[in-house]
């Protein structure tokens, strides 16, 4: 018995360490996708700029700020 208990504990310790110390959907972060509101700021993929989800202009999953950050 002790040794089915210790095993299972090695096989948790390792998935949590293949899930990089990190349980899905129970930590609490949230991202873009999950709350698309409009007060969600991302950064701008050229300069860095954070712009409001809203008026930022998105071209294959990368954000950017204005039409002279996308690149052609």
């Amino acid at each position: 018995m002790w040794l089915k208990l210790i095993l299972f504990g090695v096989i948790a310790v390792a998935v949590y360490r293949a899930l990089g110390g990190k349980v899905p959907m129970l930590d609490g972060e949230k991202t873009v996708e999950d709350d698309p509101s409009g007060d969600t700021l991302v950064e701008c993929e050229t300069c860095g700029t954070y712009v409001t989800i809203d008026e930022a202009i998105t071209r294959k999953g990368k954000h950017y700020c204005s039409k002279e950050c996308v690149p052609n």
